[in-house]
């Protein structure tokens, strides 16, 4: 499986919603699809990509699946972006 470009992963609107909501705290699917205009399924599609990567986790919680910020995955954007601004 080849990982999917961050910045590729991040410049769909949804999936920068999803990633501002999850800045706030874990959430499962159900409590993002909340505040968005798409179904259910096709939050689970975005998670994939972010997951994909590396910029969100997930842990199971019974038959759920909570999501978070993967921190390390932004790291490497962090990173990445600040050879831009170094002198």
């Amino acid at each position: 499986m080849i990982p999917t470009d961050a910045f590729i992963a991040i410049a769909d609107p949804n999936r920068r919603h999803l990633l501002e909501e999850l800045r706030r705290g874990p959430k499962t699917v159900g409590q993002l699809a909340s505040g968005l205009p798409v179904s259910r399924p096709a939050v689970s599609q975005h998670l994939k990509v972010l997951l994909d990567a590396g910029l969100v986790s997930a842990r199971p919680e019974g038959a759920r699946r909570v999501y978070a910020v993967s921190e390390h995955g932004f790291l490497k954007l962090n990173i990445w972006l600040d050879q831009f601004w170094q002198a």
